[in-house]
């Protein structure tokens, strides 16, 4: 699975993550190294870098700069689906390392 290119929005989000339907991801890949720049809602500016196993797998580490101002960083697991329409669903496994350091979950899918 090879993720360049591609555009995200999130359909779904724990209460305690900050992104929402209005964040867009735009991902960039080369060979198994993920990037992606993002931004929209609460979301000033955001990057993350991962790397993408063999099954399409994400194991990522993000930051960004929220509407309060603040620097929040996490990491992030994400496993593939491929939608019907053979768009890519996302299903999210994330911690903040800073703040309370609470978990959470997301679903992404392709725009």
């Amino acid at each position: 699975m090879n993720y360049n290119n591609k555009k995200f929005k999130p359909v779904s989000n724990t209460a305690n993550g900050e992104i929402s339907e209005q964040t867009i991801f735009h991902y960039k890949q080369s060979r198994n190294i993920l990037t992606c720049d993002y931004q929209g809602g609460n979301i000033v500016k955001g990057h993350l870098i991962g790397l993408v196993d063999p099954d399409g797998n994400i194991d990522m580490r993000y930051h960004q700069i929220n509407d309060k101002g603040q620097l929040m960083t996490g990491i992030c697991k994400s496993r593939p689906e491929l939608l019907p329409s053979g768009k890519i669903r996302l299903r999210e496994d994330w911690q903040w390392t800073s703040g309370d350091k609470s978990k959470g979950n997301s679903i992404i899918e392709e725009i």
